[in-house]
């Protein structure tokens, strides 16, 4: 990791129905402050609809715009917004909005996302999910381009900047080739479904072809992003980190198994697979012999599945910041107190 890479933070909201959505956004956005006076550069949120176990913010946009007025250097991302379930002169709008409001903090990350009762919520078919994304996307960049709208008048706020701050997320090649093509940056998975014959590949060498793939589809002179997304929990001793750990993956476990992705077989360390998870020492280790770690522009950490109390969460952050990430070279240019 260089001093050119920037720290991201990545926050799912996960919450469930006996808690207060107000407690569980204030927690996220004590993360982001957290992590803003540590130096990091990004502070990331994804989109969920109904479902709080898998992700309790449908409203990226709203949160974000409260933590723009709150915090004053961290860039705020979306990773991502589920485009086939929006309409796109909508995101188009909002992104432009959120963009004024934070000095051009916005890091705009779309997917083709969500569950299939996501979907159907919105009254879509999940099998129709590459379809919609494709032809919003187009629409989206259009208007993000200055195109006009169908009354011939450009979107408002101007958003042209947004284009060079986007970011698709995705698990095959052929969608980190229309990553690449766009000249977007490309958002990788703290997890990665593995193809026969990969069983016992690991998460950077499955994500190796992908960034290949993406590299390759750029327009000549694009400057390559890559934002490799990684579930790391680090605490002071190894013991009292898996316990959280193996906790954290057996509800998890159970929620899959409530969804009908899981049979309950399965054990923690199956779960955590693709999980970094140690005392600062081990988790640098680990880290620094991930390939696709090595090839990102943006290394961006969350707890997820693990999902600890706060004051785990919080103390994870701080460890990230000032143990593992300066030892894999960051240089915590971004730290609050450094700046006059």
């Amino acid at each position: 990791m260089t001093g050119s890479k920037r720290l991201g933070w990545f926050t799912r909201l996960v919450g469930d129905e006996s808690r207060d959505a107000g407690d569980l956004y204030r927690d996220a956005l004590a993360q982001f402050a957290l992590a803003e006076e540590l130096g990091f550069d990004v502070g990331w949120v994804a989109q969920h609809h109904v479902d709080p176990a898998e992700g309790g913010l449908p409203s990226p946009f709203v949160f974000l715009a409260h933590a723009a007025a709150r915090l004053s250097t961290i860039r705020l991302g979306t990773a991502i917004v589920t485009l086939g379930l929006e309409d796109p002169i909508r995101v188009g709008e909002d992104a432009a909005v959120l963009d004024a409001l934070s000095g051009g903090r916005l890091e705009l990350g779309l997917g083709t996302g969500g569950s299939a009762s996501a979907f159907a919520l919105f009254g879509h078919a999940d099998a129709d999910r590459r379809a919609l994304y494709d032809n919003k996307i187009k629409r989206l960049t259009a208007a993000l381009s200055g195109a006009p709208t169908g009354d011939g008048k450009a979107l408002y706020p101007r958003a042209s900047g947004l284009l060079e701050r986007r970011w698709q997320a995705t698990f095959s090649g052929s969608g980190a080739v229309r990553a690449g093509e766009s000249g977007d940056g490309l958002l990788l998975s703290r997890t990665q479904p593995r193809e026969p014959g990969l069983a016992d590949a690991s998460l950077g060498q499955v994500q190796g072809p992908l960034i290949a793939a993406y590299r390759e589809a750029l327009p000549a002179g694009a400057r390559p992003r890559i934002g490799a997304s990684r579930s790391v929990f680090v605490a002071d001793d190894h013991e009292a980190a898996w316990e959280l750990a193996r906790r954290g993956a057996l509800r998890f476990r159970a929620y899959l198994q409530e969804i009908g992705l899981a049979d309950g077989s399965e054990s923690a360390e199956e779960i955590l697979r693709d999980s970094v998870v140690g005392t600062p020492d081990e988790v640098t280790d680990l880290l620094a012999a991930d390939p696709a770690v090595q090839q990102s522009t943006d290394l961006i950490f969350q707890v997820h599945p693990i999902d600890p109390d706060q004051a785990a969460t919080l103390h994870s952050i701080e460890l990230i910041a000032t143990k593992v990430a300066p030892r894999l070279g960051w240089n915590g240019a971004h730290r609050k107190e450094s700046r006059p």
